[in-house]
């Protein structure tokens, strides 16, 4: 199984065709003040399977803090992954929409996906204050 997008982001979506659309990948927030309170935005995850994966996938997303706290509840999902008699790989994309995600501290997050208990991929969210030039790129 390989990782192929894996983003933070204003909105996305996926049809059953396996397009998945990507609006506005970000990974920082810049706020006046904490606890910041993005109010929409999206998750958006493809995945690449080989044959010898198919079957019925397990998928987990944390949020954490950087001192390993949870800043939203963990998402359990599961997917299937079927493939037509002709193809060797092919993809699953995920796309969940964070409504009201509630940061509470200035600094780095992390949002982690895990894949069958296997850790796959984490990215980064920096959280930083807007009256700090120094840290406004």
């Amino acid at each position: 199984m390989k990782v192929e997008i894996f983003t933070l982001c204003d909105a996305a979506t996926a049809d059953s065709g396996g397009k998945l659309n990507i609006l506005g990948s970000f990974d920082r927030i810049h706020a006046s003040s904490t606890p910041v309170t993005h109010p929409l935005c999206a998750l958006a995850i493809k995945l690449r399977f080989e044959r010898l994966e198919e079957g019925q996938k397990r998928i987990r997303i944390s949020f954490m803090d950087s001192d390993g706290t949870a800043v939203m509840p963990t998402l359990d999902a599961g997917t299937q992954v079927a493939f037509p008699p002709s193809e060797h790989s092919v993809t699953a994309c995920l796309v969940l929409q964070i409504q009201q995600m509630t940061l509470p501290n200035f600094g780095e997050y992390s949002i982690d996906l895990g894949v069958d208990g296997r850790h796959e991929a984490s990215i980064p969210l920096f959280v930083r204050s807007a009256a700090d030039p120094a840290q406004s790129n």
